[in-house]
């Protein structure tokens, strides 16, 4: 009788661990899925957060960069995905509140079709142009681009930039024209190199390329000047009103991921960027780590998309 209870224990027990608070989840390798190439700033953030999460989880994180159409098919191959948290997104501002505010048409809902995990990053936007040209002030870009206008471009890698750049040109009355290229790292070596006049975009993939002056900042779309950028003027220093832009990278499921792998995953992730390594590494690129529950990253999306839904509408931009 003593043996058959102690089998009927030992039988129990791998029931009983995710009642008694240890997680059978994650119990293989975590696929984090980049809607951008290696090099820009969401993949950098994805790859810094994943090198100490998987610690804390206990399975390796895969970093997938699955680049194309402003991060509409990285999103799309996660809202298909089984709904047992092996394959996440990293989702920034643009797939979960910009794309669904400029495109007729997506293959996704941002709201029906994910479950919110976590902030990662919040950040701004810079405007440079290359090192090696003489403009030295958003003013002198601005006549510049009215006095050469076969010269008057932008180069952006992702919806929100673009959308930033074309606010630009309605802000100004100008008409720099749109490059498109398939990363944020690779539309900032097309400044550095002076094959497009200039960007706006995320800080991150600018670090290195700032730092050596192969880049020159004109502008940050922050209401104050940050600490990390002393000497760069704000858009309302530069006289352009409304230029305020802050966007953000953070982390969703698929809808039907169980309610306690989500919540294990955004406890593990507010651990993660409390690590001294990590936010050195996050604030090394210019952005700010930052995470939130559940309910505030959904109240986030829901509030932004809101936002840039009226910013669209306003400066004319829809892609069918």
């Amino acid at each position: 009788m003593l043996r058959r209870s102690l089998l009927a224990l030992g039988a129990a027990l791998p029931a009983a661990g995710p009642a008694l608070g240890q997680p059978a989840w994650p119990a293989k390798p975590i696929r984090l899925v980049v809607g951008y190439t290696p090099g820009g700033g969401n993949d950098l953030i994805a790859r810094i957060v994943a090198a100490k999460l998987q610690d804390r989880l206990g399975q390796p994180i895969v970093v997938d960069n699955k680049p194309g159409a402003q991060s509409i098919v990285a999103a799309e191959i996660v809202a298909r995905a089984p709904p047992d948290g092996y394959t996440l997104l990293v989702a920034p501002s643009g797939p979960m509140t910009i794309n669904p505010a400029v495109y007729a048409k997506l293959p996704y809902d941002p709201v029906r079709d994910f479950a919110p995990v976590s902030l990662l990053a919040a950040f701004p936007l810079l405007l440079a142009i290359g090192g090696d040209q003489p403009i030295r002030s958003v003013e002198e870009l601005i006549a510049f681009g009215r006095a050469n206008p076969k010269l008057a471009n932008y180069a952006s890698s992702a919806t929100p930039f673009q959308l930033a750049g074309e606010l630009f040109n309605q802000r100004t009355g100008s008409a720099f024209q749109h490059v498109p290229y398939r990363g944020s790292g690779d539309a900032v070596q097309a400044v550095a190199s002076g094959q497009v006049l200039m960007t706006i975009s995320d800080s991150a993939p600018m670090a290195g390329p700032l730092g050596g002056g192969k880049l020159r900042a004109l502008a940050i779309t922050t209401a104050r000047r940050p600490p990390a950028f002393p000497n760069v003027p704000t858009f309302a220093e530069s006289g352009i009103a409304d230029m305020e832009i802050e966007l953000w990278t953070g982390i969703v499921a698929p809808a039907a991921t169980p309610p306690e792998i989500v919540e294990h995953l955004q406890d593990m992730i507010c651990d993660t960027l409390e690590l001294p390594p990590v936010r050195s590494a996050l604030e090394a690129i210019n952005v700010d780590p930052r995470s939130t529950t559940v309910v505030e990253f959904r109240d986030l999306i829901a509030r932004d998309a809101t936002r840039w839904k009226a910013v669209a509408a306003k400066a004319n931009i829809r892609i069918d």
